[in-house]
C-alpha cells in the first residue's frame, strides 16, 4: 500500500488545442529587381523536382537551367518550366554560366560532395539534399570549401526550418516535460515505392542515360537501369535507410535538443523482405548516447504492416513530447512531492510508526491551485510546408549573407551519426562518434 503525499486537490484533464501561426498564406512583399534569385537543378529526380518545384514558389525565384544524366528528366524539365530553360547531361555547363546564383543538388549521394564544391568554387550558392554526405571524408571537404569560398551551404532537412519543431525546441527549453531522458523516433513505410522500387522507364538505355558520369566514384559496371533509377538501394551510390531516413530524425533531434551528435553508437537490422539484389537492410534500429545526458533509440522498418508514417516520442521526467505529422503535443505529468510509502505488508503497529515518522518529514500541505494534467497540443495550418519555409530560408541567407538554419557543420554532424548506423551494421560492433570534433572514434 502506498500513502499518497498531498490532500486531494482538483485535477484539470482534458486536451487544449493551439493554433501554431504561419506566414505562408500572408500577401507576399514585392521583390525589388536586383534581389531576384535565378537557380539551376543539378539531380532533376523526383526529390530534386519536387525542391524546385517548392522553390519556384518563393517570390523573386527563377528556374534557368537543369542538369540531369537522364534525358526524359531534361525534357520533362522543359514541360514543367518552358522552352527556354536550359538543360544538359553535364552540370559543368550550368557552371559556367554567370547568370546563375544559386544551385539545388538532387543527385545521388555519391555526387553531393563534388557537386558542391564544383558549384561553391563557380561561385553558386548550394541547396544540397541531405544526407551531406556519402563518406566521412565528405564532410569536412564540403565545410572547407563553404568557408573558404564563403558561399552559402544548405542541407537539405526540411523538419529544420518546422515551425513545428521550433515549437517543440521551445517546449523542450522550457521545461515542459522536465529534464529529458530519452528520444524515440521512427520512420516506417509500407510500400513498394517507399521501399524505393521507383519505375524504370521503358526507354531506359544508355542511348537516353548517361550511365558514365552518373557512375561518377561508384564502381564501373555494365548499365543497369535499377541502379540508375533505383540508386538508393546499392551502398556504392546512397546511404540506405540511414542515409535516407535516419539523417531527417537525427536534424529533428538535434536542432530541438540543441546537441551536436551521439558519442556511441550500437545497431542491428537486416534485409528481411525487399530480397531484390539490394545490398542494403530494410529494417534498421539504432541506439545512441548523447553527452547531454539523454538516449535516441532509432527505427526504420520497410515492412511495417501498419500504417506509414514518422514520428518522435521526446520522455522527460515530468512528462512526455510528442511529434506526429504537423503538430506537437506535450502531456505534463508532474512528479510526486514526496517518495510515498510501501507498508501495508508491516504490522499495524509498525505501519502507525513509520506513518507518524514519515509525516513529521513530509507534512500534509494543502494544495493552493489545482494540478494540470492532460494534452496541450500545437497544431500546423491544413497546407502547411516545411520544404517551402526551408527553401525560403535558404533563399533569405542568399539575399542576406547571413548564416543559413542548417549549414555544412550541422548537417555534417546529422549526416555522421546517421551513417554510424552503416557502420555498426556492418562491422556488428558498438561505434564511437566526437560530435565536437565530428570524428570517428
Amino acid at each position: 500500500m502506498k500513502v499518497a503525499g498531498t490532500a486531494t486537490a482538483e485535477t484539470l484533464i482534458g486536451t487544449k488545442l493551439h493554433a501554431l501561426e504561419t506566414a505562408q498564406a500572408e500577401q507576399a512583399v514585392p521583390v525589388a529587381a536586383n534581389d531576384h534569385i535565378q537557380i539551376a537543378l543539378i539531380g532533376a529526380g523526383g526529390q530534386g523536382q519536387y525542391d524546385t518545384k517548392t522553390a519556384v514558389t518563393v517570390p523573386g525565384v527563377k528556374l534557368v537551367a537543369v542538369a540531369d544524366c537522364y534525358d526524359g528528366r531534361l525534357e520533362h524539365s522543359k514541360e514543367l518550366w518552358g522552352a527556354d530553360v536550359f538543360t544538359t547531361r553535364d552540370y559543368r555547363e550550368i557552371l559556367d554560366r554567370k547568370d546563375i546564383d544559386a544551385v539545388i543538388i538532387g543527385t545521388p549521394d555519391h555526387w553531393h560532395k563534388q557537386a558542391s564544391i564544383d558549384a561553391m568554387k563557380a561561385g553558386k550558392d548550394v541547396y544540397c539534399e541531405k544526407p551531406m554526405i556519402h563518406l566521412y571524408s565528405d564532410g569536412p571537404a564540403m565545410i572547407e570549401t563553404a568557408q573558404a569560398t564563403k558561399r552559402i551551404l544548405q542541407i537539405g532537412s526540411q523538419r529544420v526550418s518546422s515551425i513545428v519543431y521550433a515549437k517543440a525546441k521551445e517546449l523542450l527549453a522550457s521545461g515542459a516535460i522536465g529534464q529529458l531522458n530519452m528520444v524515440s523516433a521512427f520512420w516506417d513505410r509500407n510500400s513498394s515505392i517507399g521501399a524505393w522500387n521507383y519505375t524504370v522507364p521503358p526507354d531506359a538505355s544508355t542511348e537516353t542515360c548517361d550511365w558514365p558520369r552518373f557512375l561518377g566514384t561508384a564502381p564501373k559496371i555494365p548499365f543497369n537501369g535499377e541502379h540508375f533509377f533505383q540508386w538508393r538501394k546499392w551502398k556504392a551510390y546512397g546511404s540506405g535507410v540511414a542515409g535516407d531516413l535516419f539523417v531527417h530524425l537525427f536534424s529533428g533531434t538535434h536542432f530541438i535538443t540543441g546537441a551536436k551528435g551521439p558519442t556511441r553508437a550500437m545497431a542491428t537490422g537486416g534485409l528481411r523482405f525487399w530480397k531484390d539484389g539490394r545490398d542494403v537492410p530494410d529494417v534498421l534500429l539504432g541506439l545512441f548516447d548523447y553527452p547531454e545526458g539523454f538516449n535516441l533509440s532509432l527505427r526504420v522498418n520497410f515492412v511495417d504492416g501498419g500504417a506509414e508514417g514518422e514520428g518522435f516520442l521526446f520522455a522527460g521526467s515530468e512528462g512526455t513530447m510528442e511529434i506526429a505529422g504537423n503538430s506537437v503535443s506535450v502531456n505534463r505529468v508532474p512528479r510526486e512531492k514526496e517518495p510515498g510509502l510501501m507498508i501495508g505488508s508491516f504490522t499495524d503497529a509498525m505501519q502507525k510508526q513509520i506513518t507518524a515518522a514519515y509525516r513529521q518529514k513530509y507534512p500534509l500541505v494543502e494544495a493552493t491551485e489545482p494540478t494540470r494534467v492532460g494534452l496541450d497540443k500545437y497544431v500546423a495550418p491544413r497546407d502547411y510546408s516545411d520544404s517551402y519555409d526551408h527553401l525560403k530560408n535558404f533563399f533569405a541567407s542568399v539575399r542576406s549573407r547571413q548564416p543559413v538554419v542548417e549549414d555544412a557543420v550541422f548537417g555534417y554532424r546529422a549526416s555522421g551519426a546517421a551513417l554510424l548506423s552503416n557502420l555498426s551494421y556492418e562491422r556488428d560492433a558498438i561505434v564511437k562518434w566526437d560530435p565536437e570534433a565530428m570524428k570517428l572514434g
